[in-house]
């Protein structure tokens, strides 16, 4: 920890030494929403006489900003909010806390405010999406869903029909961090992939970083989705909810006591198990097929410098088939945070966070139960300090110090069973790290953001440490006791990003970071399965390296109705993980005997078109990229497509508000097909074919295409109570994209293949009851 301290001193002490001014006072405070009392995240507090002098809140709706003294018009505005402009004689520091009220027409002072947020936020390749922009997009079977969204922005790819998995910047569906209040989501997935484990009731913004990634975010090389769950109406009880076809949901929530503390409680469930026992089919009859899921969350504010805040995410997953063969999964994480105001420059978060995943299989065979259990669990601690050195300097930095857990597999028989229990060695990795950033706006129109993060990951015992052959054979084994370092790794990942400001409605950014990851989702699908195994970094495998250039162009235009991006990257990565043919992952106590190793590299060209204000609003999104892969022993070692790798990408959203009662809706998605390795030829063995595989993803899938309608319709909205109906249909002119393609013997002439395509959905309507109090 020593060697910790000094590295942040290092960085600190020059920096405060420099940002030191004469006859200059603070002015802090939280922004809030008046009729919730929800903080407000990346409101800007600026001045009318002095534009490009400004701050952004942050997580927690704090801000700090230090002028001269003397007399100030601060403007403070916030997307959707109305214009708050307050007269302060600033002569001491002063505590400025404010409420914005929402759904009022923005003035021009707004329009002031959200130009300099905008235009200097960087790095590039961070995009936010607020809850209302996935309120009317048409989703499978209506359930509103966070991550389907995303996979419809620019740099971001769905790993398949239905599925929540996505791949961001050519990385893998392991290599994206995906936080909900700050606890890592392993499995994001409802009903294998169908749904995603985010009820949208209980969110309030979405914060997605493809490149430039802050220094406090770690342990991942593809991307963030830093998810935030609301933090309750401390001003009334208010309630929403609704009734789909095969789920609903319920959300409450209210004060603790008023504008102090408030709860919210909110709930959802499938109901396809109840009404499986009407069925005449005896395996469905006695299967079970349902998921739930349950976010809790709580805050008190203690008075203006302590607010505590406690949340948590409980879900499960079961799919059973005549309560003998089955398997159950299921996330649950808790978050304790501590907000402290120093004084009027200097913010603290201290977390404790608990994450777990677990998965369970059961099987039935020759007379005996067999239940195999698996999962992953973090205990987390995270400090982060927030210091406003001046209005075009801040300072952020801290630690983040995590013990994980990983329990491969775990097989138990019953009494009766002829099967031997078997227990895999859990794994133990202490994962450490401290970071410094520094943001610095050295003109009004260009800043910077730099900042380094130094992790450190010991791989510890109880445990044995192996060495193997090329054939996979053990060559020695080290046991280590417990609390042993089994091996250490020390990585710094520096990260730079740069704005300028072309006008008042353009800008240029460029970025550059590096990113270590030292958990491994070994899987040889394309979405995250229940029968995923995590494998932490070991003397074998080694930490996960990419280091991402971007740059970008950024414009307003049409009096600030459209907005425009495009970008390019570059993206290189060590040590990558592939698996030679026929591996089998499941019960493999060996299991890193039979991974190959190798690099990788991924570059594309993204495009993003938004109109933001009419009767007609929406996105387009398209993206032309290469990702590849080159691992030694695989395709003679030289360069392939990865599985992720999809050239092309086009996503077109459309919400068009006809008039007071009807919305309607639409969104287009076209995408080359995803790398698959398939047979090249076959000879028979005992007059039966064996199929003889060439080169790794040497084939395509076809490519992938849906439209999707929607329409919602405004049924009663009043003071007290609001309703609506949304009709939807999910792949309206049926095409049907392939899930599974299999090659099977031909059942009327052995000697001949045939090719199985499996659909999942082809034309699914959905219709769903919202309401809100």
């Amino acid at each position: 920890m020593a060697k910790h301290n000094y590295f942040l001193l290092s960085i600190l002490l020059p920096l405060t030494v420099c940002a030191q001014h004469k006859a200059s006072f603070s002015i802090s405070g939280t922004i809030k929403d008046k009729r919730s009392g929800e903080t407000l995240s990346g409101a800007s507090i600026g001045f009318l006489d002095h534009p490009g002098m400004g701050v952004l809140t942050n997580a927690y709706g704090f801000y700090s900003i230090t002028m001269p003294e003397g007399h100030y018009s601060v403007v403070i505005s916030f997307s959707g909010y109305a214009t708050d402009t307050v007269q302060v004689n600033l002569n001491e520091n002063l505590s400025l806390n404010r409420n914005l009220s929402a759904g009022v027409a923005m003035q021009e002072a707004v329009v002031t405010g959200k130009k300099a947020s905008n235009m200097l936020k960087t790095p590039p390749g961070v995009q936010r999406l607020a809850i209302s922009d996935i309120k009317d997009i048409p989703v499978l079977l209506g359930e509103k869903d966070v991550l389907k969204t995303i996979q419809l922005l620019p740099g971001v790819k769905s790993a398949g029909d239905g599925k929540s998995g996505f791949f961001v910047r050519g990385g893998g569906v392991d290599q994206n961090l995906i936080l909900l209040d700050e606890a890592t989501v392993y499995n994001p997935s409802h009903l294998l992939g169908f749904f995603s484990v985010f009820n949208s009731d209980a969110l309030k913004d979405i914060n997605l970083y493809k490149g430039g990634m802050p220094a406090s975010y770690g342990g991942r090389l593809a991307s963030v989705e830093d998810i935030k769950m609301k933090d309750g109406n401390d001003q009334k009880f208010s309630g929403s909810g609704g009734i789909g076809l095969i789920a609903s949901r319920l959300n409450l929530e209210g004060p603790i006591v008023k504008d102090k503390g408030s709860f919210i409680v909110s709930g959802r469930r499938s109901y396809i198990d109840l009404f499986t026992p009407l069925a005449s089919d005896t395996n469905v009859k006695h299967s079970r097929l349902y998921f739930y899921d349950v976010n809790l969350k709580a805050n008190y504010t203690f008075d203006q410098k302590n607010r505590v805040f406690l949340s948590g995410y409980f879900g499960k997953d079961v799919l059973s088939m005549r309560y003998k063969n089955g398997v159950d999964w299921g996330n649950q994480t808790a978050t304790l945070r501590w907000n402290h105001i120093f004084n009027a420059k200097l913010f603290s978060n201290t977390s404790l966070i608990y994450s777990n995943y677990s998965y369970n299989t059961q099987f039935y065979s020759l007379g005996s139960n067999v239940y195999v259990t698996s999962g992953i669990t973090d205990y987390h601690f995270k400090e982060d300090l927030n210091y406003y050195l001046s209005p075009r300097s801040k300072l952020d930095f801290g630690l983040d110090i995590t013990y994980h857990i990983t329990q491969p597999g775990q097989a138990v028989s019953s009494n009766t069973s002829k099967f031997n229990n078997i227990t895999l060695e859990k794994k133990y990795a202490m994962e450490n790290a401290v970071y410094a950033s520094h943001e610095w706006s050295p003109a009004r129109d260009l800043k910077f953001t730099y900042g380094v993060r130094l992790t450190e990951l010991a791989v510890l015992g109880p445990g044995n440490a192996y060495t193997y052959d090329k054939n996979g054979n053990i060559l020695t084994q080290t046991s280590y006791s417990s609390g042993k370092a089994i091996v250490t790794y020390w990585n710094p990942e520096p990260r730079v990003a740069a704005t300028y400001q072309l006008d008042d409605v353009s800008s240029v950014k460029v970025a550059y970071d590096r990113n270590v990851q030292n958990i491994h989702l070994l899987n040889n699908a394309t979405t995250a399965s229940p029968t995923n195994v995590y494998l932490p970094t070991s003397n074998i495998v080694k930490p996960e390296i990419s280091d991402q250039v971007s740059a970008g162009y950024y414009s307003y235009f049409r009096h600030r109705m459209y907005e425009f991006s495009t970008e390019i990257y570059y993206k290189a990565m060590q040590n990558q993980v592939d698996y030679k043919n026929g591996v089998n992952l499941v019960g493999n106590n060996n299991v890193e005997a039979s991974l190959l190793f190798g690099k990788g590299r991924g570059y594309g060209w993204e495009n993003y078109l938004r109109k933001t204000s009419g009767r007609l609003t929406g996105w387009i999104s398209y993206t032309l990229s290469k990702t590849e892969r080159q691992i030694t022993g695989i395709n003679n070692s030289s360069w392939y497509p990865a599985s992720q790798d999809q050239t092309h990408s086009l996503s077109v959203v459309g919400v068009y508000k006809y008039n007071r009662k009807w919305t309607f809706s639409a969104d287009f998605v076209y995408s080359t097909g995803s790398p698959t390795t398939w047979p090249s030829g076959k000879y028979p063995v005992d007059g039966a074919p064996v199929y003889y595989y060439g080169a790794r993803n040497l084939y395509r899938l076809p490519a992938y295409q849906r439209l999707d309608l929607g329409a919602t319709l405004q049924l009663k909205k009043t003071a007290k109570f609001e309703s609506d109906l949304n009709f939807s249909i999910y792949n309206v002119y049926g095409y049907r994209n392939p899930y599974t393609i299999d090659f099977q013997r031909n059942p009327n002439n052995p000697l001949l293949t045939r090719v199985q395509q499996t659909t999942l959905f082809t034309f699914v309507p959905s219709i769903t009851y919202n309401f809100k109090f």
